[in-house]
C-alpha cells in the first residue's frame, strides 16, 4: 500500500548555477531551513531526491507538542510553537494547525508522579501542563473505558496535517526566491581550500559556500561519504487513518496501547503508543555501542527483526563517483510496508477503551522510517572539520512539531546570527568529544 497522499510540489525546471546555501532534503526540516534562509535574504537551492515531504515528514502522527519532550528540546520547541502560530499566514496556506491539546495517560501512580515531575520543565514559560485525575480524564473524554490513574494535559500542544506542511513551507520558500528542485539528488560535496565550494547534483553542479544536510533517514549515508561519524539508524513506525468519525475526541491522546490524533477530515490517525520495528542491518553492528544505552532503556518498545532489509542495505555502496548515479537516485522514496498487526491491534485496543471508535473504519495504513540518534535528540550543527557544511537530522520521531524551530536554529547557525536557543546540546561533536550520551525520556 502506498504512503499517504502528499500535496504535490512541482520542482523548478532550471538548475541555478550558484547560490549562497544548498539545503539537501525536502522534509519539514529542510523546507523550514530553506524558508528561514530565504527570509534572511540568502539565495537558496532546496534539493530533494524525490518529492517534497514524501518520506517521514508526511508519515508521522501530526503532533505539535512540547509535552513529555526531552528537557534539552523544550527551549527549541517553545520557539517552534511560536512559529507554528503564524505559519498559515506566512505560507498563505492552511497547514491544519490547531491548538487542540494533548493528553499523556498514566496507568499507575508512579507514572502520574513522573509526568508531574516532567511538567516542571515548563517553569518560566507562559504555558503549563496540568495533571488530570482519573475523574478528570473521564470528564474530558466521556465514555472512556480504561482503568487509568490520570493523565498529563498540555493545552498549548496541538496538531497539524503532515501531508500539507512541508509542501506549504517549500512553496513559501520559493515565493521568497528559493529554487525548489525535486527529483534532484545531491551526489556529493565539492571543496576548495578545505571548505565547501559547491555540490554536484544529478542534474549538474551548483556553486555555494554553505550546505545543510537535512536528509532524514538518508543523512548517515551521505555523511559517511565525507568521513563523518554520525551514529544514526532507522526505526519503522506504522500508522493507520480512519474514515471520518462523529463524536471522537478533540485532544490527541497517548497511552501504552495506542495513540491518536484527530485529522482535519474528521478521521483519526492511530498508532501503537510504543510499538516500533527495528530492522537489523549492517550498521546495527557498527553503531551497537553507541545505541546500547538506548536499547537497554527502550527494549520493551522495540521489536527487532532480521530479514531482507539486511541484504538490501548491505548492497548499498558507501562511496561513489560524483559523475555516476548515487544510491539516492535508485530509491527516490522510502515507502516501507506497515505492520498491519501492530496498527490493527492498536485500533482494537482503542475500540475497547473508547466505544465511540467501535464504528471506526480503516481508510489506509502506511509506515515510515524514523531517523534516530543514540540520545534521541537531533543534530543541528555546523561540522567543524568541513567549514561550510552543516547537519540537521536525527529528530528521532519528534521532528514534525519541532521542525519550524529547528529550521530557524539551523539558519541562525549558517548565517552566524545569534541563535534563538543555545545549540550546544545538538552539536555533532557530542558523539566524539567524550560527552556522556544520555536518553532522558522515552517519548
Amino acid at each position: 500500500m502506498p504512503g499517504p497522499y502528499v500535496v504535490p510540489v512541482h520542482g523548478d525546471a532550471e538548475l541555478p548555477k550558484e547560490v549562497d546555501v544548498v539545503v539537501i532534503g525536502g522534509g519539514i526540516i529542510g523546507t523550514s531551513t530553506a524558508l528561514e534562509l530565504a527570509d534572511m535574504g540568502l539565495r537558496v537551492a532546496l534539493c530533494e531526491k524525490g518529492g517534497i515531504g514524501h518520506e517521514q515528514s508526511s508519515r508521522n502522527w501530526g503532533w505539535v507538542r512540547i509535552s513529555m519532550r526531552d528537557p534539552r528540546e523544550v527551549p527549541l520547541m517553545a520557539e517552534a510553537l511560536r512559529i507554528w502560530e503564524a505559519l498559515d499566514q506566512r505560507t498563505s496556506r492552511d497547514l491544519g494547525y490547531r491548538r487542540a491539546g494533548i493528553v499523556f495517560t498514566c496507568a499507575s501512580e508512579a507514572e502520574c508522579a513522573a509526568n508531574e515531575r516532567w511538567s516542571r520543565n515548563l517553569d518560566g514559560y507562559p504555558f503549563r501542563s496540568r495533571l488530570l485525575s482519573a475523574a478528570g480524564l473521564r470528564e474530558m473524554f466521556p465514555g472512556w473505558n480504561m482503568a487509568l490513574k490520570g493523565g498529563l494535559h498540555t493545552a498549548i500542544d496541538g496538531r497539524a496535517e503532515p501531508q500539507r506542511a512541508a509542501p506549504a513551507i517549500a512553496e513559501a520558500a520559493r515565493a521568497r526566491g528559493a529554487a525548489v528542485l525535486t527529483e534532484c539528488a545531491v551526489r556529493g560535496i565539492e571543496t576548495a581550500a578545505g571548505a565547501v565550494s559547491g555540490v554536484v547534483t544529478e542534474r549538474g553542479p551548483i556553486a555555494c559556500k554553505a550546505v545543510v544536510l537535512a536528509g532524514g533517514a538518508w543523512s548517515n549515508l551521505f555523511a559517511g561519504t565525507l568521513g563523518l561519524h554520525l551514529p544514526q539508524l532507522k526505526v519503522l513506525n506504522s500508522v493507520l487513518r480512519t474514515e471520518p468519525l462523529e463524536g471522537g475526541p478533540g485532544p490527541a491522546i497517548w497511552g501504552d496501547d495506542f495513540a491518536l490524533r484527530r485529522r482535519e477530515d474528521g478521521g483519526y490517525t492511530v498508532a501503537s503508543g510504543h510499538g516500533n520495528i527495528v530492522d537489523i542491518v549492517p550498521k546495527s553492528f557498527r553503531y551497537a555501542l553507541d545505541f546500547l544505552p538506548a536499547c537497554r532503556k527502550e527494549w520493551r518498545a522495540l521489536a527487532f527483526r532480521f530479514g531482507w532489509r539486511f541484504l538490501d542495505e548491505a548492497r548499498i555502496p558507501n562511496r561513489w563517483a560524483l559523475d555516476e548515479p548515487s544510491p539516492f537516485e535508485y530509491c527516490r522514496v522510502l515507502d516501507p510496508k506497515p505492520s498491519v498487526r501492530m496498527v490493527d491491534t492498536a485500533l482494537a485496543r482503542l475500540k475497547a477503551a473508547y466505544p465511540v471508535f467501535e464504528k471506526a473504519k480503516v481508510a489506509q495504513r502506511w509506515a515510515g522510517y524514523i531517523d534516530v540518534t543514540p540520545d534521541a535528540i537531533p543534530v543541528i550543527s555546523r561540522v567543524d572539520s568541513l567549514p561550510g557544511f552543516h547537519i540537521a537530522t536525527g529528530f528521532s520521531g519528534h521532528g514534525f512539531g519541532i521542525g519550524p524551530g529547528a529550521g530557524r536554529l539551523m539558519a541562525d547557525i549558517v548565517t552566524g546570527r545569534t541563535p534563538i536557543v543555545d545549540p550546544h546540546e545538538f552539536r555533532l561533536s557530542r558523539f566524539t568529544d567524550g560527552s556522556k550520551i544520555e536518553l532522558l525520556t522515552g517519548f
